[in-house]
């Protein structure tokens, strides 16, 4: 087994407990606040994708100017 050569049993086992334990947490923890989501953070969305797409434009706009 690949994961057998680099982590013992307990390590795989810990590693499943805290990523379930992590996932379980956030999604607690973001519908405790789902009320101040809507209230704050209206419209966020778009300036993600907005601001993401700007990002990805100028990366791309970088690498063929300079042809890598």
């Amino acid at each position: 087994m690949f994961l057998g050569a680099y982590f013992t049993t307990g390590r795989i086992i810990f590693m499943i407990f805290f990523i379930i334990s992590f996932i379980f947490l956030m999604i607690y923890s973001y519908r405790k606040d789902i009320k101040n989501h809507e209230r704050y953070y209206k419209g966020a969305v778009k300036k993600v994708i907005v601001y993401g797409g700007l990002i990805i434009a100028v990366f791309v706009a970088i690498r063929i100017l300079w042809g890598q």
